[in-house]
This record gives structure tokens, sequence and C-alpha cells, in this order.
């Protein structure tokens, strides 16, 4: 098979990076088509993957919609040399839009429930949407549900082995108790309308976590002058080896936190829209705490991170919830393998 897989964001990247591998070595043919966000191509190049760039997007409602046209048109050049028989990615409208014009199929993966825009331009040309079964909307006879997790597809022990030498990596002891802070820059489509946490809120937190232990922030946006100390300065491969020793996760990113949940690691979340896997996370395995973005609840975020910190030998209770997560989710990789192969000549 030719598969065109298409990256939007960087977690997209560890999505599909295993399934490319194995699939590769099946003798398939995998093109990856990428937009240069943060990190995206820097990751690929770190994980030996050719790809083609399509720009940078732009912000801004109108830019976005201005941007698909231009990310469609780049797509459908790209397609007349590679001649992709299937499209996947997760969910954003460029690649199903142009599968549903080239008559070929497009699977998508989604766990964003408040991406309102994005469904709207991508599941009417999608020929499914995979999701997990604690996914909040029903998208109708589109939808396959799965067990699982998107992170499962990159933080699987089939694929993930935590290295120690992060401790040395960040400059602390072995074992030595660290907190790693996420803030987001708001910036997606799906975050019109969001503002996070206050800056006056942001620095009462690290000043209340940094009392048990070293916090280590890493934020899309620019910080200011006071926190940028406090910053993360490691290699991009190594964000979740950091997660996995770290002590708490706390911040705005869903994704980090659900990435630290399948690791042992709780996290301390906030967003006013919440997602359904976070939601799962907190009410069946209580390894995530989920807070929305209003002044209380921010309050009470720090108050909870702060007594998860002063928990004693906490680290192994969560160490066990994870065995107990991953005893009860698929490998989404291999999810991804299967469901592809089935529309295999």
């Amino acid at each position: 098979m030719r598969i065109l897989i298409d990256i939007n964001h960087p977690a997209h990247v560890h999505y599909f990076r295993n399934f490319a591998r194995l699939m590769g070595e099946q003798g398939h043919s995998i093109l990856f088509v990428s937009r240069n966000k943060e990190m995206e191509h820097a990751l690929l190049n770190l994980y030996g993957i050719t790809f083609v760039n399509r720009g940078k997007g732009r912000n801004g409602k109108v830019g976005k919609f201005l941007y698909m046209i231009y990310a469609d048109m780049k797509l459908i050049q790209v397609c007349q040399q590679f001649k992709p028989d299937l499209f996947l990615n997760f969910l954003h409208p460029y690649p199903s839009q142009v599968a549903r014009l080239l008559g070929k199929p497009s699977l998508v993966f989604s766990d964003t429930e408040h991406a309102g825009l994005h469904h709207k331009l991508t599941v009417p040309f999608a020929t499914k949407v995979y999701t997990p079964s604690c996914y909040r909307l029903d998208l109708g006879e589109k939808h396959v549900r799965f067990n699982g997790y998107m992170e499962l597809a990159y933080l699987h022990p089939n694929y993930f082995t935590p290295d120690p030498s992060i401790y040395e990596i960040l400059g602390i002891k072995p074992h030595e108790k660290y907190v790693i802070v996420r803030f987001v820059s708001w910036a997606a489509a799906h975050d019109f309308g969001h503002t996070g946490m206050s800056l006056e809120n942001k620095r009462k937190a690290i000043k209340a976590i940094s009392k048990y232990g070293r916090v280590f922030i890493t934020s899309e946006a620019k910080l200011p002058d006071d926190l940028e100390p406090y910053r993360i300065r490691i290699p991009i491969n190594k964000m979740h080896d950091a997660i996995f020793y770290s002590t708490l996760l706390f911040g705005e990113s869903a994704t980090m936190a659900s990435e630290a949940a399948v690791l042992g690691t709780p996290s301390v979340f906030i967003d006013n829209d919440g997602r359904g896997y976070t939601d799962e996370e907190e009410r069946k395995y209580g390894i995530v705490f989920n807070f929305t973005e209003s002044e209380q609840d921010q309050q009470r975020a720090i108050e909870k991170a702060e007594a998860i910190l002063a928990c004693k030998d906490m680290k192994y209770k969560f160490k066990q919830i994870r065995e107990k997560l991953l005893a009860e989710c698929i490998d989404t990789t291999e999810l991804m393998m299967s469901e592809v192969l089935k529309y295999a000549k």
C-alpha cells in the first residue's frame, strides 16, 4: 500500500511514527506531509522520517480558512506524484477533503470533542473516524470506538522504555522530586475563547509547587522574565522520560496530562472544555484531576497539586494504577495497522 500521513501538530508525529516504521518493515510505502508548527519538523528529522513541508499555517479564523485552501492544493500536488492508496491523519480537514476528491479512503483518529470546526470540515469527507471509547460525541455510522488512548500509540511498553539518564540531563539527583508544568499558547482552532491560567496564578502555582521540589516549565508561549529560569532545557525526544520520572505534571495540555497518566504520573489539568479521555482517566483510574479555567478552580488546582506532592509513597501507588490501565487498554498502533490493512488491495 501507499499511505499518506498528514501531520498538523507535534503530537501527531508520535501518534503515527511507530505505525509508519512497522508498516514500512512490511513493505508498504509511507509518505509524511507536515505543517511546520512548533517542533513537528524537528521531531520528524529526529526519528529519521522523510517528509514534505506544507508550510507554517496561519492564526485567526480568516487566516486558517485561507490556509485550508492552500493546504488542499499542496496535498493535491503531492498526490500527483506519490499516488496514495489511503490517507491517514489525526482530526484536521485537508487530507480527508483531498482523499474524497481523489476517491481514496481516509481514516481519521480523534480524541478532541470540542474541535467543532475541524469536525465540520473533516468528518463529512472521512471514510472512518476512530476515537477512544470514552469519546463524548456520537459521530454517526463512520464512528469506530476503541478501548484505549492515543498516547498508547507511542507510550505503550511495546514502544517506550524510560531512560533514567534524564536525571543527569535535568541536573538533579536520582529520585529527587520534580514537577513538570505545561502552559499552552491557546492559538489552536479549538482553543478560541480560552485564556487558561492567569499570569498571577501561574506565579502562585510555581511558588507553591517549588516548596516540594524542582519545577521545570515547558511553554508554547514566551514566559515572563521571572519564570524564564524555570524553562526546561532538554532534547525534544527526552520529554516522555522526564514525565515518567516526574512526581507530578501540572498545566493546560490535555495531551501531556494523558501522557502522564499512561506513564503512571499524576496530573492536574486545567481547561474549560476538558476531554472525554481525561475525564475517564480521573473517574476510572484517579490519575488525572480535571479543573476549569475559573478563578475558583485555578485555586483548587493549585491546592490539589500541593495535596498530591505532600503525600508519601504516592509514586508507587500511581505506578500500580498505570499497570491496571495498561492491562485494560489496547495498543493503539496495532489497531491502526489492522484497520489500514483492511483496505489493502
